[in-house]
């Protein structure tokens, strides 16, 4: 399957594939020793969402004896690039000042976020 084809991710599928990201490989039980402890997903449950994951394209597995060790099909960076994207020409038809208008208005961004993208577009 093509990246720039993946499907869109659920909010548990993103929070399993950032685990598997932080992890590099994992087995289904590293993925739910990782998870928050106020986090109750039966093991079952994280099963369904790896195998999702590896059906929608974004993870893959091996065979190591009797487990089955999940790791990334996809970087974090061409997820993160995709999703963003698509939330800015969603909410904001493709222009990033209204989103950045709103973290700023809304607190969510400081001045030294606001100096640490200065600078990051000076580089450019």
């Amino acid at each position: 399957m093509a990246q720039n084809k993946l499907p869109a991710l659920s909010p548990s599928e993103t929070e399993i594939i950032r685990l598997v990201w932080q992890l590099d490989k994992a087995t289904v039980q590293d993925v739910c020793d990782k998870l928050p402890a106020k986090r109750k997903i039966a093991y079952a449950t994280v099963q369904t969402l790896l195998r999702r994951l590896e059906k929608k394209g974004y993870i893959k597995h091996s065979i190591q004896g009797k487990a089955h060790v999940f790791f990334a099909a996809v970087t974090s960076e061409k997820v993160i690039k995709r999703s963003v994207g698509d939330f800015l020409d969603r909410l904001f038809g493709g222009d990033p000042i209204p989103l950045m208008q709103y973290l700023a208005s809304h607190g969510k961004i400081s001045a030294d976020d606001i100096e640490k993208l200065k600078q990051l577009t000076d580089k450019k």
